[in-house]
């Protein structure tokens, strides 16, 4: 009989039961791009509303989006990339 319990099983594991690959791919990519504009903001020290007026961005938009609960728009992501001095590069997926 299979143990369907989380209990004793790590976050890798319990994922890889709940979420297709596809799926973590996509969450491991949106991650890292939301934790890359954190660290260039903040290696800039500006705070999320100096961002907005840079930006253009409201800052309560910028706050949901650094904690993860919404998804933002490419549009959003350019707009905020630009004063950072970033840019959006397409790359091939490591294997």
């Amino acid at each position: 009989m299979k143990n369907n319990s989380a209990i004793g099983k790590n976050w890798q594991e319990v994922r890889k039961e709940l979420f297709s690959t596809d799926e973590i791919a996509e969450s491991n990519l949106r991650v890292a791009l939301i934790t890359a504009l954190i660290q260039a903001r903040q290696e800039q020290g500006l705070s999320q509303k100096q961002l907005e007026e840079l930006s253009g961005v409201k800052q309560p938009v910028i706050a949901r989006m650094e904690r993860g609960t919404s998804t933002p728009s490419v549009s959003t992501i350019l707009k905020l990339l630009t004063p950072l001095g970033k840019k959006l590069a397409i790359v091939p997926l490591e294997s």
